[in-house]
C-alpha cells in the first residue's frame, strides 16, 4: 500500500472516529441531563459532581476514539481561597467541556434560550447558570451583574466567554466589559485563560484532529475598583498574545 493510499484510509478513520465520538458525545449529554433533572432537589454541589463525571467521561473518550488529549499549564495561578471569575478564550465547545475540571464549580454565563432545550436546558438550568438576553444590550451586562454577584456570594466561581460567542483561530472580537465590570463591583479576581483548542476541534465541523490541547492559565487579575474597560484591554491583550503563541508553537 502506498503513502498516500495509508494516508486517505487514516483520514477516513479519524473522520469515522469523530463522527461516533459526536453521537456518543450528544447521547451522553441527554442521558447525564436526565439524572440531573431528576435528582434535581439535590444541592448543586452535588449537581455539579454530576456534571463534571459526564465531562471526564467525554475527554476520556475524545482521547481514546480521536487521539486527543489535553493539558493545563498554570494551575498555581487559581487562587485557593474564595470564588473568582474565568475568562476564556472561546474558539470551540472543547473548553465548555473541560472548565468543568480545570476550575472549582463554575456557573457560566450562556444564552438564555439554551434553557429552552427540553431536558438538556432544564439540567443547565439546575446548575445555577447565567441565562441572559445577548440581543438586550445594557439590560444584558445588568443580568450579569445581578446573576453574577448572587453567584459569587454563594461561593460559585462565574465563567464568562469575554468574546460572546466562539471565533476561528487566529481571529478574535471585541471582548465585552461585563465580566471586568463583575469583578471591579465584587472585588473578584479576574483569571485569564487562553489555549488552542480551536486548531484541533474546530467551532464549526465534524472532524476532531488528534493532538495537544494546551491550556493556559494566566496570573490572577486584581480587579477592586477598576476601570473595567482597562481590565478588559489588559485580559484581552493577555489572552490573545498567549494564544497566538499556543498555535504557532
Amino acid at each position: 500500500m502506498t503513502a498516500a493510499s495509508w494516508r486517505q484510509r487514516w483520514a477516513a478513520l479519524q473522520w469515522a472516529a469523530s463522527l461516533l465520538y459526536t453521537t456518543v458525545l450528544f447521547i451522553s449529554a441527554l442521558a447525564w441531563a436526565i439524572v440531573i433533572v431528576l435528582v434535581g432537589w439535590l444541592p448543586v454541589a452535588r449537581l455539579h459532581a454530576l456534571a463534571r463525571s459526564w465531562a471526564r467521561f467525554n475527554l476520556w473518550l475524545l482521547r481514546f476514539l480521536c487521539g486527543l488529549d489535553w493539558v493545563v499549564e498554570g494551575r498555581e495561578n487559581i487562587p485557593r481561597e474564595g470564588a473568582h471569575i474565568t475568562m476564556w478564550k472561546h474558539s470551540s465547545s472543547w473548553e465548555t467541556i473541560a472548565q468543568m475540571l480545570v476550575f472549582p464549580a463554575q456557573a457560566w454565563v450562556l444564552k438564555r434560550e439554551l434553557y429552552w432545550i427540553p431536558v438538556v436546558g432544564w439540567a443547565i438550568w439546575l446548575l445555577r447558570c447565567i441565562g441572559i438576553d445577548r440581543g438586550a444590550g445594557h439590560r444584558a451586562v445588568k443580568q450579569v451583574l445581578d446573576q453574577g454577584t448572587a453567584r459569587l456570594a454563594a461561593g460559585t466561581w462565574v465563567l464568562i466567554f469575554p468574546e460572546g460567542t466562539r471565533v476561528a483561530p487566529g481571529e478574535t472580537r471585541r471582548y465585552g466589559v461585563s465580566g471586568a465590570l463583575l469583578a471591579s463591583q465584587t472585588g473578584a479576581m479576574l483569571v485569564p485563560v487562553a489555549h488552542n483548542a480551536g486548531d484541533f476541534w474546530p467551532r464549526r465541523g465534524l472532524l476532531k484532529k488528534p493532538g495537544l490541547i494546551r491550556v493556559v492559565i494566566g496570573p490572577p487579575i486584581e480587579a477592586l475598583g477598576r476601570d473595567p474597560r482597562e481590565l478588559t484591554a489588559v485580559l484581552q491583550e493577555w489572552i490573545e498574545a498567549r494564544t497566538q503563541e499556543l498555535s504557532r508553537q
